[in-house]
């Protein structure tokens, strides 16, 4: 790999990571908090923000729409005698139609998504006609809104406060979420000389190969934890600096228990490290695509568990949000900020959720593996089929819906956690510590010696084995 090759594909995979993350996913974050809690509360949630239509733009759409309902109908049918056609090749091993399988396939694929296009379309000109000409796009443009309020929001400083420090505060918090991401694998290896090709299922592949990832480290997962541990400094100081006795309070409740649930949530995954042999975290989704997701493991499964439980802990959220309790200590560290530092110290909260949902899928639900998704593309192949079906893609293809996939998986482990937050209520200091040092530590250490008994016994093995031939 050259020189120019390997600084434009680091770059293009940071820019890839600031979008995802801070440009997209912590955004919609927000959206989606607002949106759901306003369904459990039943309140109206971020819908006033709104962009206004000029009256002949509406008309236009109002008359777009009948064609759009034409256009859902046909494609659909073709789309359905397609998926008939297709199941009765796959199930009978006969083409009822004098038309080829792969095109049979394509069409599926092709009429199907131009289907759900136009539905949506269909339905999304609708809701502008009857909110006579107001895009306000499901909510999804209040992030805008809040960040145009940050941003224009006055900056307060405490007169009394120490400034360096709280200036740098919201800083130390929201850099090391971000730089968390320098070791997710999004995908499984790109060999760019060959990148519109059908590659081989097995096998070595020659020529210039680029990690899905902006850096691969040997030690992945334990940089992952070392960055984590310095996010908390930046409430520390915060909360120290405020020159205010509840963000003191704030700032040294989230110092001890970060201190606390990071033993927890080392020791949770210790199993894993044991079952795949590596750190890397793209050696871990590889073992989980060539054998099974770690969830299929009974004892990955409660580490999953125990795991979630202190990663949220970590992060500071509901109903682990102690440091920040409204009822107990008016904002906790945040008490004294405001305008864009307090903007900062939300946007680095949300990344956090991200970050979560990412080391989840990887350790646990297999990172970018796509059940039936190979190298050279699709094939599905169940017991009582006569013959598979046989898809194959190119390999950028294959490699863009390992992404999707990904964060696809990203999205359910953040709505997840959403649900946890307008579920639970808060709990008290003694419960958060008697959970932490009475519960999850004992049993997460009792986890490390049953996956060490199963694993010197060859229990595990025989497991493994019996899943690879499922």
């Amino acid at each position: 790999m050259t020189t120019e090759v390997l600084l434009l594909s680091s770059i293009l995979k940071i820019v890839f990571v600031l979008v995802v993350t801070v440009g997209a996913f912590a955004p919609v974050l927000i959206w989606a908090e607002r949106r759901q809690s306003a369904m459990i509360q039943d309140r109206l949630g971020p819908s006033r923000a709104a962009i206004v239509l000029p009256p002949s733009a509406v008309a236009f759409i109002d008359k777009a729409r009948l064609p759009m309902w034409r256009g859902f109908a046909l494609t659909g049918i073709v789309a359905i005698v397609a998926l008939v056609a297709v199941t009765w090749v796959a199930v009978r091993g006969t083409n009822p139609l004098p038309i080829p399988t792969a095109t049979l396939t394509k069409a599926l694929i092709g009429f199907g998504a131009a289907s759900v296009l136009l539905r949506i379309g269909y339905g999304v000109h609708g809701m502008i006609v009857r909110n006579q000409g107001k895009v306000m796009v499901l909510g999804l443009l209040h992030p805008l809104a809040d960040a145009l309020k940050f941003i224009f929001k006055e900056d307060f400083v405490p007169p009394k406060s120490d400034k360096f420090l709280f200036a740098a505060g919201p800083i130390i918090a929201l850099i090391p979420a971000i730089a968390a991401f320098a070791v997710i694998p999004f995908a499984s290896t790109l060999h760019l000389d060959h990148w519109n090709q059908v590659l081989p299922r097995t096998g070595e592949v020659a020529g210039t190969i680029i990690p899905m990832q902006v850096a691969s480290l040997d030690v992945g997962i334990l940089f992952i934890f070392a960055v984590a541990s310095t996010g908390i400094i930046g409430a520390a100081i915060s909360g120290y600096a405020s020159d205010n006795k509840f963000s003191l309070l704030g700032g040294i409740r989230a110092a001890s228990q970060m201190v606390s649930y990071e033993v927890v949530l080392g020791l949770t995954l210790v199993p894993a490290f044991m079952v795949y042999r590596s750190l890397r975290l793209e050696d871990m989704a590889m073992w989980q695509h060539e054998h099974s997701w770690g969830i299929f493991n009974p004892l990955l499964a409660l580490g999953f568990i125990m795991f979630f439980t202190a990663a949220i802990a970590e992060t500071k959220r509901v109903p682990f949000d102690l440091p920040e309790g409204e009822s107990e200590l008016v904002g906790g560290y945040l008490t004294e900020y405001s305008g864009m530092k307090f903007g900062m110290f939300f946007m680095g909260e949300f990344v956090e959720v991200v970050a979560l949902g990412a080391i989840a899928a990887i350790l646990f639900f297999g990172a970018w593996d796509v059940p039936f998704l190979y190298r050279d593309g699709f094939d599905f192949r169940l017991p009582f089929m006569a013959s598979g079906i046989v898809v194959p893609l190119a390999h950028w293809i294959v490699i863009a819906i390992q992404v999707l996939f990904f964060l696809l998986k990203i999205v359910v482990f953040i709505w997840f956690q959403l649900m946890i937050r307008w579920s639970l209520p808060r709990f008290r200091y003694d419960q958060l510590m008697k959970l932490c040092w009475k519960g999850l530590l004992p049993l997460s250490l009792l986890n490390i010696l049953l996956m060490g008994v199963f694993i010197l016994s060859g229990v595990l093995d025989k497991y493994v084995g019996l899943l690879d031939r499922l």
